[in-house]
């Protein structure tokens, strides 16, 4: 069985923001949210998660 290509989507669609009272950076996209010290890190968790679902960050 063909393995199914993931949908791309553009990264604009993540909204990334600094978390008030607390260290770091989190980023949150079709109802998930990833948590990062950087902004780079937290949207490269973001990535993971979205292919998870079936989406291709780009």
């Amino acid at each position: 069985m063909a393995k199914k290509a993931p949908k791309k989507l553009s990264s604009g669609k993540v909204t990334t923001f600094k978390i008030r009272n607390r260290r770091g950076y989190a980023a949150l996209c079709m109802g998930n949210l990833t948590e990062g010290n950087t902004v780079g890190i937290a949207m490269a968790r973001m990535a993971k998660a979205a292919k998870r679902m079936g989406y291709l960050l780009s």
